[in-house]
């Protein structure tokens, strides 16, 4: 008789270190360039388990790095959700696709989530229009995703995650 395992503290505890990530300091002139942790592994959690990880655990999550980042409760949650909710209808596809392909729906996912929140921030008047520097951080996130992705692959197959 096969055990059967589900290991949800393996994806909680991928998320805490994507929380932890989030909030290393950064020079000023780095902030910019900081890659978006939570979105990226809550990318690869819907892609690898959609039937598990979806809009729910998005909108938690982003309200908990709402509270986290000290911004309107809310903003992180829709764009998160958003984000959960792209990657659950093309998740067939994206398995399928190189990590390098990935890579690239990856910065228009993380490009799409910071611009949301921007949008939202200028409506709430929390933030002044400024340039698109902001982007940046979608091509570091899209640079770093074919090592997170093998990362988090190893771990989902390690512990069996399903």
């Amino acid at each position: 008789m096969q055990r059967k395992t589900h290991a949800t503290w393996v994806i909680a505890l991928s998320l805490f270190i994507g929380f932890l990530l989030a909030i290393v300091p950064f020079p000023d002139w780095a902030m910019n360039y900081r890659p978006e942790w939570i979105p990226m592994v809550l990318i690869y959690w819907a892609m690898a388990l959609p039937y598990r990880i979806g809009i729910g655990w998005a909108f938690v999550v982003g309200l908990l790095l709402d509270i986290l980042e000290g911004s309107i409760l809310g903003v992180n949650a829709l764009a998160l959700v958003i984000i959960a909710y792209i990657t659950l209808s093309l998740h067939q596809r994206l398995r399928m696709f190189s990590t390098v392909q990935q890579a690239g729906l990856v910065f228009a996912l993380v490009g799409l989530n910071l611009m949301v929140c921007h949008w939202l921030l200028i409506i709430t008047d929390q933030t002044v229009p400024s340039n698109l520097m902001f982007l940046m951080a979608a091509l570091t996130s899209a640079l770093i995703w074919p090592s997170l992705f093998q990362l988090l692959r190893h771990s989902r197959r390690s512990f069996d995650v399903r």
